[in-house]
């Protein structure tokens, strides 16, 4: 009867391993941020690469959309917004702050909503 109890929770415990998510290490990602110009976009996308774990990060000018590559390992979409929000630009779940807003160069300061 303890070999039978002994089976069962070792074989529970092989499937309970396997029902856990696997991180893609190519993990592809949108999401807006804010900005105007060419400096912008340097800022941008200098911040997003200071995370770890990110790729690729190239951020369009036209429309605002920061394309990303990233290994879910080792980061995740929100740890680059952040970063993105520290330098003072507003992402789509991250705002940055009055004073990070504050500190971008006169031409770079955006709407913000």
């Amino acid at each position: 009867m303890k070999n039978i109890i002994l089976i069962m929770m070792v074989s529970f415990l092989g499937f309970a391993a396997q029902a856990q998510e696997k991180k893609n290490k190519n993990a592809h990602y949108t999401t807006e941020v804010n900005g105007i110009c060419e400096q912008c976009q340097k800022r941008i996308q200098k911040a997003a690469f200071s995370v770890s774990g990110v790729k690729s990060a190239i951020w369009n000018i036209e429309t605002h959309q920061l394309s990303l590559i990233l290994n879910e390992e080792k980061c995740s979409p929100l740890d680059v917004k952040k970063a993105i929000a520290k330098v003072g630009h507003d992402t789509d779940e991250v705002k940055a702050t009055k004073e990070d807003y504050d500190n971008l160069h006169s031409c770079c300061k955006y709407e913000r909503m």
